[in-house]
């Protein structure tokens, strides 16, 4: 997760071979993308505000966090096929974004209706302040579910408990305090 991270630093980790990125926020994205290699694929990994879907699928390939029709609305008006992993708030946190595990299957159907949107996973954030074992917990809650509805990618995972998430599944993990030190 480059997040934060100056052009600089991110052009370092491309250089060693690295071509996947992730942003959280539009504006800080739209400079990066602009300035550093064509190859690189970008995921945007923050919440997504439905105004900006459609501009923030344009240019970044891979979605983490969609949790509203609204997005998926605006992500089918534009031309590239975006791939997606659906925000699940496994913990119920009110400040969190994110689909209840109860509105899966519905919202699974609504996803069914767009031809732009290709569905790769399931997303989590788990609480921050969560022991391992409750991230584990979590994380395999979230691993049982894509099973159930038949996805094989997860994004969970975070510098903190990047271990613990792929213990349990994760295909996409969101590391940037270890890859490109504190932030400021």
């Amino acid at each position: 997760m480059s997040k934060t991270y100056p052009v600089e630093a991110i052009r370092e980790l491309y250089d060693l071979g690295h071509r996947d990125f992730g942003e959280s926020r539009w504006q800080e994205a739209q400079p990066k993308i602009d300035a550093l290699p064509p190859d690189i694929t970008w995921h945007f990994i923050g919440h997504l505000q439905s105004n900006k879907a459609r501009q923030v699928a344009e240019r970044m390939p891979v979605i983490h966090t969609i949790d509203n029709e609204r997005q998926l609305a605006a992500i089918e008006r534009q031309s590239a096929l975006t791939k997606i992993f659906i925000e699940v708030n496994l913990a119920h946190e009110p400040q969190k974004a994110g689909i209840f595990p109860e509105d899966l299957d519905k919202f699974l159907a609504g996803v069914a209706n767009y031809q732009k949107v290709q569905l790769l996973g399931l997303m989590t954030i788990g609480p921050a302040e969560a022991e391992l074992e409750e991230q584990g917990r979590l994380f395999r809650q979230l691993a049982q579910m894509a099973q159930g509805v038949g996805l094989e990618q997860l994004s969970m995972g975070m510098s903190g408990d990047f271990e613990t998430a792929i213990a349990h599944g994760a295909t996409h993990v969101r590391i940037g305090t270890s890859l490109f030190g504190s932030r400021n």
